[in-house]
């Protein structure tokens, strides 16, 4: 049963466009002769300008950007498209004649140039493409674009994990590192390609032994792009601030203790953003993880020692967090449980106990994130090169049949997986959701698949949850039901950290014709519409309806999902 494949390939800079499937169609159909236009607001960072960009390839517009420099300055942002002197009703005349207007940073406009563009909405002639940062003042006439509803709002969320985990895995990096920088940049692409770009130039990234991939470990490089962000943090220097945030970062989460934590230095650091207090005012953490990461990194060294402790410190917390994650997988319960202090260890490089990074690769392994388990278990042969638990769970994460052995609970759940309930009768945990997918697989259920398909994701168990989604497809006779249990796979798998095992095999063997399976090729292989039909000599109408058809057959929806089925095929 193959678990995962890698692939180390670099991304060339730019990085690829990633993701943003539904959000590229909005703004391209806004864009569409007959349409207004749109506002595409989020925070800095999130993609706006990429994602105009990438939706408006090969089209005709002209481009303005706003500037801080320049907000004093009247049409400044139009400066290469207006007279030197230009009233604002002749720069509405003269701009009602471009057909497509896109502006960029739109919230550092000068008011004259604000006011241009919302004169250039109510007129109607010019279809706009405007982005503009959340959370920041804006010129009236710029927010009076979506709340007066002259325009419609796309307001674009982070990238999702998966996509930005499968732009990092491309880059090398090895999942742990993956999830740090995640963690650290919370969705700010522009800090993320900050960070790897310092990490490679500073040689940061080490490889992984036996893999293509290269770690991170030890302190956040602080550039210049972390250092501007963090000024709040960094920069603390009323009495207590400092000393406060540097224990929570080599510490947290600290009790709420009087003896130990002035209470009105809390106070201001919470007013200010900088940390959280549990709802049950017990324990305090700071804000965001690349706080921690920043102060770690700029903490004289003898002190950062003493703050940190030595490793042997560590283990009672690392032994109540292996113990509580051995308790959820006996359980068969493997939803998230927040495990940090394993995570920080590794993260500074430290050594992690062999028994602590086996429960960790197994929880992960469990939930479908086989590239984590993979990683942990290496961790724990950092520690111990010959321990059995650490490498049965990289030969597992790796797809060898009865790695975990014969005996156990999850190593017997396998058979039903590999289509073969029978195997299993009477060996699996009776009444149990595993017992209960061997059960409907025997009878031929599919609505009993979909009802354990559903039990499996909500107790954290996707890639077990795809199977059988993937595995009710085959016995459904209806063919809605057929799509909606595939979509649901499909959904699931690409969760998977790029997991294929035999019940996902014949998620992608939909009955394509010979120029759908050629145009969805294509579009897996990130291809727009628009290209395609130049390729193939088609009509992008002809292109679109080919894959909306294909999309039906294949119980899917998401283009981003069509390279792994492609690949599964």
């Amino acid at each position: 049963m193959r678990t995962y494949e890698q692939d180390a390939r670099m991304p060339e800079p730019p990085w690829p466009f990633t993701g943003r499937d539904d959000e590229l169609e909005r703004v391209r159909t806004a864009s569409a002769a007959g349409r207004h236009g749109i506002v595409v607001t989020g925070p800095a960072g999130h993609g706006k300008t990429r994602l105009i960009s990438e939706a408006l390839r090969g089209t005709d517009h002209v481009r303005v950007t706003g500037t801080p420099e320049a907000r004093d300055l009247p049409f400044a942002a139009f400066a290469h498209v207006l007279p030197d002197t230009v009233s604002p009703h002749r720069a509405v005349r003269i701009l009602s004649g471009v057909r497509l207007l896109v502006v960029d940073d739109a919230h550092l406009l000068d008011e004259s140039s604000a006011a241009l563009v919302h004169q250039l909405a109510v007129h109607g002639r010019t279809r706009l493409v405007v982005a503009a940062v959340d959370g920041v003042p804006a010129p009236g006439a710029v927010s009076r674009l979506w709340t007066g509803e002259l325009l419609p709002r796309l307001a674009l969320e982070p990238l999702p994990r998966e996509d930005i985990a499968e732009l990092l895995a491309a880059a090398g990096l090895e999942p742990l590192t993956v999830r740090r920088l995640h963690r650290m940049c919370g969705g700010d692409l522009r800090l993320l390609r900050d960070l790897v770009a310092a990490l490679g130039t500073a040689g940061r990234l080490t490889a992984v032994p036996g893999t293509r991939e290269r770690a991170w470990r030890g302190a956040l490089p602080i550039t210049a792009a972390v250092r501007e962000r963090l000024a709040p943090v960094l920069e603390r220097s009323a009495p207590g601030e400092r000393d406060t945030l540097e224990r929570l970062a080599f510490a947290e989460p600290l009790p709420m203790s009087p003896d130990d934590l002035d209470l009105a230095v809390l106070e201001r650091l919470e007013t200010d953003g900088l940390i959280h207090v549990d709802d049950g005012g017990t324990a305090v953490t700071l804000a965001h993880p690349l706080h921690g990461a920043a102060l770690r990194a700029t903490t004289g060294t003898l002190r950062a020692r003493r703050l940190a402790g030595a490793p042997r410190d560590h283990r009672p917390a690392l032994e109540a967090e292996r113990r509580r994650l051995a308790g959820r997988i006996e359980q068969l319960d493997v939803r998230t449980t927040p495990a940090p202090v394993g995570e920080s260890l590794v993260a500074r490089g430290t050594q992690v106990p062999a028994g602590y990074a086996a429960v960790r690769a197994r929880f992960a392994r469990l939930r479908g994130e086989v590239r984590d388990a993979a990683a942990w278990a290496r961790e724990g042969l950092r520690d111990a090169p010959q321990d059995s638990d650490c490498l049965a769970e990289l030969r597992a994460a790796q797809g060898e049949p009865g790695a975990a052995g014969d005996d156990d609970v999850y190593a017997r759940h396998d058979a039903v997986r590999l289509g073969e309930p029978e195997r299993a009768v009477g060996r699996l945990p009776a009444g149990s959701v595993l017992a209960r997918h061997g059960e409907a697989l025997a009878r031929g259920d599919g609505a009993g698949l979909d009802q354990v398909a559903e039990v499996l994701a909500e107790r954290g168990f996707l890639l077990f949850a795809a199977e059988a989604y993937a595995q009710a497809v085959g016995v459904h006779r209806e063919p809605r039901a057929q799509r909606v249990s595939r979509t649901r796979a499909v959904a699931l798998a690409r969760r998977c950290q790029g997991a294929r095992t035999p019940a996902l095999a014949g998620l992608a063997l939909g009955e394509l014709t010979a120029r759908q399976r050629q145009i969805v090729t294509l579009a897996a292989a990130g291809l727009s519409n628009r290209e395609i039909a130049e390729k193939l000599t088609l009509s992008v109408r002809t292109v679109g309806n080919h894959l909306y058809g294909a999309y039906s057959r294949l119980g899917t929806g998401d283009r981003a999902a069509l390279p792994w089925l492609c690949e599964s095929a």
